[in-house]
C-alpha cells in the first residue's frame, strides 16, 4: 500500500539526460502490485535473503498517470537511484510500488529504464481485495466516507474529483471497481514485457504454502534458496486510527508539504529523523482492529459484478478462478 509517511518532492522527474541514468545500476525486479494482495509480505521476504537488496518500499517514481496529492512525496530520478546506493555484492535489487498496476504507463517507463526487467504481480479474489482496501482507505485517510456501500456509490463522483477530502492522496484508487480489475492490467505487463519476465503470484498461494510460493519467486528471480531461515510472518494487517482528528493532522497537505520543502534545506540525517518521527506517530495512532463484515446482499451483488472478470483472468492466466465466485466466510487478514 501506498504510505504516505514516505516523504518526496513533488516532481517524478528530473529531467537528467539518459546517459546520467544508464551509468547507475538500475534495480532489475518490480513488485507492481495489486494492493492488499501480500505485496508488504513478499517485500519483506526477499529482504530478508543475503542475496537480494529491496530498496524502500512505496516509493511509486514510475506511473506519472497516477495522480498523487501534494502529500506524497516522489523521488526525482537522482533521488530514486540513490535509493539503491547501498546495493553491495547482492546478486540483483529490486522495489515494491503497487500502484505500478493500476497505472496505464508504468510498464512502459519500467521497460525504457531497464528492458531486462523481471516484474511480479500479486492478485487476490476481487471483492475480498475490494474490501480490505476501503478498509485500509479509511485506516490512512484516502477514505472520507463511512461504508463501503457510500464508497462504491461515490465512484463516477470521485472520478470527476468530487466528495474527496484534504486527505486523499491517490483518487484514482477511490474508483475501487477499476482498481479490482485487473485482468487489463495484467494484460498490460505481459504485453511490454513478455509472459517470460512476468511472474503471477495468487494470494491464495502465498497463503497456502508460502515457503513453496516464496521459492518458485526466487526461482523467478535467478537467486538462489536463502542459506538462512526466513521469517514468514503476516504483515500488514487490518488496522484502524486511535484518533481521526490526529490522523487529519499528520497527512493534511499543508503540513506534509512544509514537511517535504525541508529536504533540500537540512542535512539528510535530520531530514530522515524529521521522517522518522513522523512515520513513527502515525503508527502510534493506529491500533489492530477486526474488519466488519461486508453485508450479504452487497457481496452477492459484487461476486455476480466480478465474474465476467474473474473468467477473463482465469483465461489470461490459463486457470480456473471460478471459485473466486462463491462467497467467502473466513475472515479476511490482510
Amino acid at each position: 500500500m501506498s504510505r504516505t509517511s514516505d516523504l518526496a518532492e513533488p516532481g517524478v522527474h528530473s529531467g537528467r539526460p539518459k546517459s546520467h541514468l544508464s551509468r547507475q545500476k538500475k534495480p532489475g525486479f518490480f513488485i507492481v502490485g495489486a494492493p492488499k494482495c501480500g505485496t508488504t509480505s513478499l517485500d519483506n521476504y526477499l529482504s530478508q535473503h543475503p542475496g537480494i537488496f529491496v530498496a524502500r518500499k512505496e516509493m511509486h517514481f514510475f506511473g506519472q498517470d497516477l495522480s498523487f496529492g501534494p502529500q506524497f512525496y516522489r523521488r526525482d530520478a537522482e533521488a530514486y537511484l540513490a535509493e539503491f546506493n547501498d546495493w553491495g555484492d547482492q546478486m540483483c535489487a529490486g522495489e515494491c510500488s503497487v500502484w505500478y498496476l493500476l497505472s496505464r504507463q508504468a510498464a512502459a517507463e519500467i521497460k525504457a529504464f531497464n528492458p531486462e526487467a523481471r516484474i511480479i504481480i500479486m492478485l487476490r479474489e476481487p471483492v475480498s481485495m475490494l474490501n480490505s482496501l476501503f478498509h485500509q482507505f479509511r485506516c490512512d485517510g484516502n477514505e472520507n466516507l463511512p461504508t463501503l456501500e457510500a464508497a462504491l456509490a461515490a465512484e463516477n463522483d470521485r472520478r470527476a474529483g468530487r466528495r474527496l477530502s484534504r486527505q486523499t492522496y491517490l483518487r484514482q484508487a477511490l474508483d475501487y471497481r477499476a482498481t479490482a480489475r485487473c485482468a487489463d492490467q495484467v494484460q498490460r505487463y505481459f504485453d511490454v514485457f513478455g509472459r517470460n519476465r512476468v511472474h503471477v503470484i495468487i494470494y491464495d498461494d502465498l497463503v497456502a504454502d508460502t515457503n513453496r510460493t516464496y521459492q518458485t519467486t526466487l526461482d523467478f528471480l535467478n537467486v538462489p534458496p536463502a542459506p538462512i531461515p526466513i521469517n514468514f510472518a503476516t504483515l500488514n494487517g487490518n488496522q484502524t486510527v486511535k484518533s481521526t482528528a490526529f490522523r487529519a493532522f499528520l497527512q493534511d497537505p499543508l503540513v506534509r508539504g512544509t514537511a517535504i520543502s525541508l529536504r533540500k534545506r537540512v542535512p539528510t540525517p535530520v531530514f530522515e529523523l524529521i521522517r522518522h518521527v513522523g512515520l513513527r506517530l502515525s503508527n502510534m495512532n493506529g491500533k489492530e482492529a477486526k474488519r466488519s463484515k461486508m453485508a450479504p446482499d452487497l457481496e452477492c451483488q459484487l461476486r455476480q459484478e466480478f465474474a465476467p472478470e474473474v473468467e477473463r483472468l482465469g483465461e489470461l492466466l490459463n486457470r480456473d478462478l471460478t471459485h473466486w465466485n462463491k462467497p467467502r466466510s473466513q475472515h479476511e487478514t490482510i
